[in-house]
This record gives C-alpha cells, sequence and structure tokens, in this order.
C-alpha cells in the first residue's frame, strides 16, 4: 500500500466522485480509477458501493477516511523533519571519544555548539580504548568521533585535525622537580613513573615517542601501570610519582596548585586532536566545497555534522589569533600522532642509515637548524618510517663545530651528509669539484638572514690605539678563516685597499677561545662573527671598530647537504627541512624558548633575544631572524665582492640554478 494511494483514495472520498477527485489531483480520470483499484485489491475488499454514476463508501472506506488522513499527517511530519535535518534546522547527533577529551576539552565545544543551534542534540560516549571507539564508528554508531589518535591510515574513516592538544610531565608541587621548566625524558628514566593503561591514548602517544628516540619503557624500570586518572594522580600526589598526561588531564588540580605541569623537550610542540567520520559519509569534503564555492546559502544549509566542524574550525582560528602573534594557522607546526594501524616499531631493521650533521650549537644565529633539533629531537620525529624506509633504522650523529670550515671539509670528503653554514663558507661547499666539475652539495634552505650584515665585527682590545679599519696598516688581524666572518673581513679590506697590507692570522686552534677568552695579544684586532665578538666587547676587554664593516652586505645561514643525500634519500632531506621549521616555531611561539636556548648555550638571555628574533618583525631589533626562503640575489652579491678577491675567483664557478634546489622546501607544504 502506497501512501499516495491513500492520498487519492481520500480525495475521491470527501468528493464522492472520481471526477472531481481527478480535478483536484490533475490526473487523468481513469488513472484515479486505476488508484482506487489498485488499493482494493491490495487490501483485498471494496471500498466504495457503484451505485450507476453514484458511489458510496463502504464499511471499510469509512474507516480509511477517518484514519487515513493520519497516515498522510505523518508522511508529512516525516518530510519536514527530514529537511530539516538537511537544513541543520533539528536533529541527533551522536559522538564518540576517548576519555581525556571527552572529560577536558569536548565539554566546552558541545555547550558552545547547544548554545549556537539549541534545536540540535548531542549524544556524547565516552570510550575507554581507540579500538572501541573505532568499531563504533565503522558500525555507524556513532555519527562523528574525536581522538588523539591519527586514523588517517584506516581505509574506513576520514581524520582531519581539528585542534591542539598538548602533553606534558605532571609532578606534584613540592616534588624536587617542581620548579623546573623544561626536562628530558632521558634524564628521567630512574624516577618512578605512574602511566595509564596500554590501550590509553597519552600511552600510546608516549610509547611511540620513545620509540623514535631509540628508548622504550624497559629503560623506565619503575613504572606503575593505573587505569584511571584519579588514581594516577593519587600516586603522584602521595607517591612523588612522575605522571605523563595531556593538558586536558589534571587542569583543576594544577589551578588549585596541587600539580604542576613540567613541559618536555620530547614533546616540545603540541599535538593534534582528530575529528573522524566514516569515509562513506562526505560532510566534511561537502563542507569544504561550500566554503571554496563561495555559496550564497548560509549555516543553514549545513548539516549537524557540519555546524559542529564549523564551530570547532573557528574556534581553532580565534585561538591562534588570540596565542599567537606572529604566525597565522597555515604555519603551525604540529607533532605527528601515532597511527591507530601503527606497526610494531620495535621489529628489527636489517638496514642502518647513518646521518652525520655538522651543526654549530655555539652559533646562536644557527641554533634553530641544529641545537634546537638536537635537543627536542625533532629530527627523528620527522625522519619517515613508511614505504621503503619501513626497513631503515636511522642512526643521527650530531658533530658539533666551533665555526664552519671543518663542516666544509666533512661535506667534500662525504664524511657529512648535511651542514649548517654561514654566508663565506656557504659559497665554498658550493664550489664544483676541480676533477669531476660536479657539485658536491645543495643549497635546500636558509636558516636566518641578517640584512644589514651586522653579524660580524671587527674588535680590539681597550687599550688598542687603533679606532678605524684605515689604522689596521701593517698590523694583523686573528679570524676564523673560511668563516663567515672571514669573508667580512676580506670584503672591508678590499673595500679599504688594505688587502695586501694586512696579515690574516688564523684563530681556530688558540686554546684561549674556550669560554669566548681573546687572547690580549694574539694580534692587534680581531673580527669573528655573533655571538663570539659580543660575549669578548661584553666582559669589557675589548671594543669594537667604529667603521668595523666598510663593505656591508647581507648575512645569512643556510642548510646544505651532501648531493648523494639528495639525490638518493630526498625524504630524509624533507624530513630534516621539517624539523627545522619546527624548531623555528616553537623559537617563534614559545615564550621560554629563548631563556632555554641561554641555558643550553650558556650565554645570557638578553644577548640571545638581541642576536636572534623568530620571524620577521616590522619593528625588528634582534640582528637575525628566522627565514627558510633563499635569497639568490643576496648569493649572488656575496659571489660578485668576493671573486674580486684573490684566492678567491673560482667562486664565478658557482652555478646558482644548479646548486640551489628550493623543491625540498616546497614539499614540507605539502606534508
Amino acid at each position: 500500500m502506497e501512501v499516495y494511494q491513500i492520498r487519492v483514495f481520500l480525495e475521491v472520498a470527501r468528493h464522492l466522485s472520481f471526477t472531481e477527485a481527478s480535478d483536484v489531483l490533475n490526473l487523468t480520470q481513469p488513472a484515479v480509477s486505476a488508484k482506487i483499484k489498485s488499493l482494493e485489491t491490495e487490501l483485498g475488499t471494496p471500498l466504495f458501493h457503484r451505485l450507476g454514476r453514484k458511489i458510496q463508501l463502504t464499511d471499510v472506506g469509512e474507516f480509511l477516511l477517518k484514519n487515513g488522513s493520519k497516515l498522510i499527517d505523518l508522511e508529512n511530519d516525516l518530510l519536514q523533519e527530514i529537511e530539516h535535518i538537511k537544513k541543520g534546522k533539528s536533529g541527533i547527533i551522536k559522538i564518540g571519544c576517548t576519555s581525556e577529551i571527552g572529560n577536558g576539552w569536548l565539554p566546552t565545544k558541545l555547550f558552545a555548539y547547544r548554545q549556537k543551534y539549541p534545536n540540535l542534540q548531542t549524544q556524547c560516549n565516552v570510550f575507554d580504548s581507540t579500538e572501541l571507539l573505532y568499531r563504533s564508528i565503522v558500525n555507524h554508531e556513532i555519527d562523528v568521533g574525536f581522538s588523539d589518535i591519527n586514523f588517517a591510515d584506516v581505509a574506513e574513516i576520514s581524520s582531519i585535525a581539528i585542534a591542539s592538544i598538548r602533553y606534558s610531565l605532571f609532578v606534584s608541587a613540592n616534588h624536587p622537580l617542581a620548579p623546573k621548566k623544561w626536562l628530558s625524558l632521558s634524564d628521567l628514566k630512574h624516577h618512578p613513573w605512574v602511566l595509564m593503561n596500554s590501550e590509553a591514548p597519552s600511552r600510546k602517544v608516549l610509547e611511540s615517542r620513545l620509540a623514535e628516540i631509540g628508548l622504550s619503557l624497559g629503560d623506565f624500570p619503575n613504572v606503575e601501570t593505573v587505569d584511571t586518572s584519579s588514581l594516577m594522580r593519587t600516586y603522584i600526589t602521595q607517591g612523588s610519582y612522575l605522571g605523563f598526561a595531556s593538558n586536558f588531564e589534571f587542569q583543576l588540580e594544577c589551578q588549585a596548585g596541587n600539580l604542576v605541569a613540567i613541559s618536555l623537550q620530547e614533546f616540545a610542540l603540541s599535538g593534534s586532536i582528530f575529528l573522524l567520520t566514516t569515509k562513506g559519509i562526505n560532510e566534511i569534503d561537502d563542507l569544504n566545497d561550500h566554503k571554496s564555492s563561495k555559496s550564497s546559502r548560509g549555516a543553514v544549509d549545513l548539516t549537524p555534522t557540519q555546524k559542529l566542524v564549523k564551530l570547532l574550525q573557528e574556534n581553532q582560528h580565534q585561538q591562534v589569533d588570540v596565542n599567537n602573534n606572529a604566525s597565522n594557522a597555515s604555519n603551525a607546526m604540529h607533532m605527528r600522532s601515532p597511527s591507530f594501524a601503527l606497526r610494531n616499531t620495535h621489529s628489527n631493521r636489517p638496514e642502518t642509515l647513518t646521518l652525520s650533521i655538522g651543526i654549530q650549537n655555539g652559533t646562536i644565529p644557527s641554533v634553530t637548524a641544529g641545537l634546537i633539533i638536537q635537543r627536542l629531537q625533532l629530527l627523528s620525529h620527522f625522519l619517515p618510517k613508511d614505504g621503503r624506509y619501513s626497513g631503515i633504522q636511522f642512526q643521527i650523529e650530531w658533530q658539533n663545530f666551533a665555526t664552519g670550515s671543518p663542516i666544509v671539509t666533512g661535506l667534500d670528503s662525504g664524511t657529512l651528509n648535511i651542514g649548517i653554514l654561514g654566508d663565506y663558507p656557504l659559497l665554498l661547499s658550493a664550489l664544483p669539484n676541480p676533477e669531476t666539475e660536479q657539485y658536491n652539495t645543495r643549497l635546500v634552505s636558509f636558516v636566518s638572514s641578517n640584512p644589514d650584515g651586522s653579524g660580524n665585527a671587527f674588535i680590539v682590545p681597550h687599550q688598542s690605539k687603533v679606532e678605524s679599519i684605515a689604522d689596521l696598516r701593517g698590523q694583523n688581524i686573528a679570524v676564523p678563516l673560511r668563516s663567515s666572518a672571514h669573508g667580512m673581513v676580506m670584503r672591508s679590506l678590499k673595500a679599504a685597499n688594505l688587502l695586501d697590507q694586512v696579515e690574516l692570522i688564523s684563530l681556530e686552534h688558540i686554546q684561549a677561545m674556550r669560554g669566548f677568552n681573546f687572547p690580549l695579544h694574539l694580534a692587534d684586532s680581531y673580527a669573528h662573527f655573533a655571538p663570539f665578538h659580543d660575549v669578548a666587547c661584553r666582559c669589557g676587554k675589548f671594543r669594537y671598530l667604529a667603521d668595523g664593516n666598510l663593505d656591508i652586505l647581507p648575512s645569512f645561514y643556510g642548510v646544505v647537504v651532501n648531493h648523494d643525500l639528495a639525490d638518493r634519500y630526498p625524504e630524509v632531506v624533507i624530513a630534516y627541512l621539517q624539523s627545522l621549521k619546527a624548531a623555528q616555531y616553537w623559537y617563534d611561539n614559545t615564550p621560554s624558548a629563548p631563556a632555554q636556548v641561554a641555558q643550553w648555550t650558556r650565554l645570557d638571555l638578553d644577548l640571545v633575544t638581541e642576536i636572534l628574533n623568530g620571524s620577521y618583525q616590522p619593528e625588528q631589533t634582534a640582528r637575525f631572524f628566522s627565514e627558510t626562503v633563499i635569497r639568490p640575489d643576496w648569493l649572488k652579491l656575496h659571489i660578485d665582492h668576493l671573486s674580486k678577491i684573490p684566492n678567491n675567483e673560482n667562486l664565478t664557478q658557482i652555478n646558482l640554478d644548479r646548486w640551489i634546489q628550493p623543491e625540498f622546501l616546497k614539499q614540507t607544504y605539502n606534508t
């Protein structure tokens, strides 16, 4: 029995005329008769007595006339409700999430959702494990899920990052570690720990990160496992245990001063909260299409799920605007969350790939490309693990140098795969092999930029009578050879016509360089790069020359990679650049980052901030700012000036178009 048959019957019954009913229904009379005949056949009884041209209702017809309108009303109600759901005016959205998200992050979001859309109902289910959440999604028991475990590798589920989550170490307020701002997992192996059970997302996040840095929970001999956050809290407050959890746990305890959250170097960046839907339901894609089409339709066209996603995305952008005054949402860097389908990271890997990286940890303008990546263990996090890399174990060797010269040598000999260099040694690494005429390196990114060239400087002892570069005629200068300061010295002497009247002495091998102390009587004057000349002058024994840089060119630091690494393992190069961007993002957006760098380098905080800023600011006060975009025009300027100096003529052999390879950096925006 069709609803439309009932509609036709009701019109005939009201008019007791097939002809009048056909006019109202805009049907032919035979069509109306056929519908009535079909309905009578299905019911097995006549609905009308036919008396010539007149008709009368049978008892069944009378019953159907009295109650059939209820079926029409029900149809109308159903259609109206479906339209409301389609247009987002009403409905129930079933939500699933893991416990810490359900207890900490989601409640305020759902409250805001209900306030904005009071006709939409929400039903929230909290699951003890991501496995149960997964089953509920694929079985269509919930409409949308939230998890801090990524489901991107699960074929049935669509996963998009919708918010941030941060993981920290939690201790009681009276714990000896409570005053610390930053700690490393490597230094906490012998402390007692309390962790959630193996199915808890926070436990999976911790174990995944430990595997990346070559550790496991087996390296932590004193670990207690609990099933509830309240029991974890008891262990932390009463037993002096260390706890690991997200920032959504223990919020009230931290506000009350009972617990303290301490940042971990290995979790310096935020992770992501993912919104999960069944892939067969394209509501998220439809929402994106709706945005990009610039349709005149408003929010009334969105489904309840789309309205929730839109609200969360708007909230995320508002948080970025409030908390991030230097970067926008598109530049935000996050830790990669472990995958729900994560392979066994403890499997035997038959091949080892060693990465030897030459860095200058004492050189502040380059710390985001070396020291910070090293301390925060960022490279191990971003290195590829899938595809052809699933059978590779990476071994990272950080080699710290005082100057760039040995890094150039290491890249040339193949003992280094990656090097961080200032402008002059950067160009020296670009020189083609004289025998093969092949380029040993590729320039893949800048690290920091100093537009006015003030990163290098001449200094002299306070008692010296030298006041300007012109006074250096017939004297000697101690400078780290093949360094950016060396390049500045040669250009300045060339500009003053003193190249053949001043002797250069190598500063690399003197013992007194330790602790930034220059020997007063080694040379008549000195030249160095930041922060070394800064420290020497701050100690009170040296001063700057009035005209300490006659040939002012921008100075910069960059990342060069061995051609073999670039050609054979391009994904590794991309991973290094992702680590660089993550380090820059951390330095730019973490208020305590400069202080932490100052502690690592044993320099004064104000000196660190005086030398290196985060992203470029119009009111720039620091000499260098973080930068990844390569400047070919700056490189050409240096080549033009330096190639006119004896023993540097071969710099004209550098083919910038072949040496510079910005495509690696571009790939970081696609991963």
